[in-house]
């Protein structure tokens, strides 16, 4: 699936003599904002660098409610404003330690596991890797096939957007517990679930993995969904509904300026610089305001090559791109939560009883704590409809009776929309105009935020 090259070894051994020779420098401020925690990462810079520190924030479940980052010349400096998930300041006092043991010379490169940023050792489970054509049904199949080939499924993770579907399954054998690294066993679980993505129309797209590798779930989720091309629009219109992008260069600084402005939700900053580092862009300079109902974003990129964007139908990719990602997360459907004693095929039993009742899985998240099955899944009426409280009754009867989990109806939080000044409009913005007090202006001063004025 991924291969290592002579000069991929050298840059790796030289990236860590670089993070020796000039660990990142993390500290932590909880007086400078009333509001939020600051934290600040200086490093050496090199490719990938902001990723792996928002991803390393988004891991331990902050919420980034500013960031003003820059990473011109040879050193990267960011500054986050965070939060936890109840939007107050942040209580650990081994915060900074945790970011930098992450982040330091013994933490994983982003490049230090198949080529990916931030990677996740999974060493107790086999991982299986799944894209293809999403249908009704599709995940009760999957996981009643695992069960008869004797797999446990100890976590997993299902994304569903544009008719497309990716997830990430990891499995043990059901009566050792171990991981199954058994070649002809790993080729039969592969063959037959490849049968079931690629169905009776489908004969092109599905895509099957199984190994004993570690990765990092929603990382790899998003490159799944982005080599599956989910971000191509079969209307050929941009969607505006969850997420409005534009892109435009800046010719005299020889960036390339995109803004995001969309509804702010958890992991947002995460999957926009997820899918900018899978295009292949660096982001020089960006700023980043979510303290309310929407967030903006606002990147100065260049090519890895060291070139702006050149093309309209670079410009066009981009922005789709970058809807896709943002869309990706946005959880359509009911949240249903189930918790139950763990076992073999259970999970079958659960997809099959939302399949009997004309129920399709949008997204779901399925985790094992102890023995205790923790599963969420979002659920639409197969034809698109709004579930009935009728249906929801009776999927929750057929839980207690066959499966012996209970079932509980969560509303989800929603964000009031907010009245943003040319949002209907396709035209572009600026967050220049939003930055007013003495710490963004001081922070302007030191060259850690650029505003569009200023470059164009």
């Amino acid at each position: 699936m991924h291969y290592w090259s002579p000069s991929l070894d050298v840059d790796h051994e030289f990236e860590k003599l670089v993070n020796r020779m000039h660990p990142p420098r993390v500290t932590v401020d909880h007086i400078t904002d009333k509001k939020s925690t600051l934290i600040k990462v200086d490093s050496a810079n090199k490719r990938g660098s902001l990723l792996e520190v928002v991803q390393v924030l988004t891991d331990m479940n902050l919420l980034i409610k500013r960031a003003y980052i820059s990473s011109d010349g040879g050193w990267f400096m960011d500054v986050f404003h965070v939060t936890d998930h109840n939007g107050k300041k942040l209580s650990e006092d081994n915060v900074a330690d945790r970011i930098q043991q992450s982040l330091g010379p013994r933490g994983c490169s982003f490049r230090s596991l198949r080529g990916s940023v931030g990677v996740k050792y999974a060493s107790e489970s086999t991982t299986i890797e799944l894209t293809g054509r999403d249908r009704p049904g599709l995940l009760s199949e999957v996981f009643a096939v695992l069960a008869d080939l004797k797999c446990n499924v100890v976590a997993a993770e299902i994304w569903t957007h544009n008719s497309r579907m990716a997830s990430i399954v990891y499995i043990t054998d059901d009566e050792t517990g171990h991981p199954i690294d058994d070649p002809d066993r790993l080729s039969k679980i592969k063959q037959l679930l490849f049968y079931i993505l690629k169905g009776d129309l489908d004969m092109q797209g599905a895509q099957t993995a199984v190994s004993v590798e570690s990765t990092h779930t929603q990382r790899r989720l998003h490159q799944l969904m982005y080599a599956d091309r989910d971000y191509d629009l079969s209307d050929g219109t941009s969607g505006t509904r969850n997420g409005l992008v534009t892109v435009e260069n800046c010719a005299e600084k020889g960036y390339t300026l995109v803004n995001v402005r969309c509804t702010d939700r958890p992991k947002l900053l995460f999957d926009t610089v997820c899918t900018l580092t899978d295009m292949q862009y660096v982001v020089f300079h960006a700023t980043i305001i979510a303290e309310g109902a929407e967030a903006f974003q606002e990147f100065y990129i260049r090519h890895t090559d060291g070139c702006p964007i050149s093309s309209e139908a670079e410009r066009q990719r981009v922005i789709h791109c970058l809807e896709a990602a943002i869309k990706r997360r946005v959880s359509e459907g009911l949240r249903l939560e189930l918790c139950g004693e763990d076992r073999l095929g259970l999970l079958s039993d659960v997809t099959r009883i939302f399949r009997e009742n004309g129920l399709s899985v949008t997204r779901a998240e399925v985790t094992t704590r102890g023995s205790k099955a923790v599963n969420t899944f979002y659920v639409m009426d197969s034809s698109g409809s709004q579930v009935k409280s009728e249906t929801i009754e009776a999927v929750r009867n057929a839980m207690l009776v066959e499966t012996e989990t209970m079932l509980n109806v969560k509303e989800e939080e929603t964000f009031r929309k907010s009245k943003v000044s040319g949002q209907e409009s396709g035209g572009g913005f600026s967050l220049g105009n939003l930055f007013r007090n003495r710490s963004e202006k001081f922070l302007y001063n030191l060259g850690l935020i650029r505003s569009c004025s200023e470059v164009a």
